[in-house]
This record gives C-alpha cells, sequence and structure tokens, in this order.
C-alpha cells in the first residue's frame, strides 16, 4: 500500500507532520493493506490561513486493487482532528464496501 501525502500552499506539511499521518494511516488501514494499492491524503485550510471554526479539511482517496476509488471528506478545526475523522469515515467506507463484494450469497 503506497501512501501520498498531498498539502495545499496554506498547510504546513512539513517536519513530522507527514510521517505522524502515514504511521496513523498505515496503523489504521492495516487490514485492509492487501487489497489497497494507493491511499492519498489530501490536506487544504478552506479560509487560507484565517482562523475560523471546522476550517481544515482532510480529503482521502483509497484505491482498491481494478476497482473504482472511494473518497471521503472531513473538516475540523485541526488538521488532526480532520485526519482522524476521514480516517474513520474512509475505514467504514472500505468495511461497508468490501462488505458488499463478499458478502453476496452464493459467490
Amino acid at each position: 500500500m503506497d501512501i501520498q501525502i498531498n498539502t495545499s500552499n496554506a498547510v504546513d506539511g512539513t517536519g513530522g507532520f507527514n510521517d505522524a499521518i502515514e504511521e496513523t494511516t498505515r496503523s489504521r488501514l492495516a487490514r485492509f493493506e492487501d487489497r489497497l494499492t494507493r491511499v492519498e491524503l489530501h490536506f487544504s485550510d478552506q479560509t487560507g490561513g484565517r482562523e475560523t471554526v471546522n476550517d481544515k479539511r482532510c480529503a482521502i482517496e483509497a484505491r482498491l486493487a481494478g476497482e473504482d476509488p472511494i473518497t471521503v471528506t472531513n473538516e475540523a478545526a485541526t488538521l488532526d482532528l480532520a485526519a482522524t475523522g476521514a480516517l474513520t469515515k474512509i475505514t467504514s467506507a472500505l468495511e461497508r464496501h468490501i462488505g458488499k463484494s463478499t458478502g453476496r450469497k452464493g459467490h
């Protein structure tokens, strides 16, 4: 599973931020690792640095082998909270998708 982290110009993605997010993502999505080819995380500040409520956004695109990507977004007050919420959403979406594709009667 390849993890790619993208940040907008208004987001400081340097230092330990990328490493911490990558480690958290690997940990949270470990059970899907054999089915995922790539996970992209996109971080942005919706207000360009002005402080407002829930202005940080994390969008996650998970690519399953041979299937269309699954995408979720989450907005929160901080980048960490936005990532945590988006990871929760993508985990649920993957569970639903994989459950539907493997849980059919007679298959």
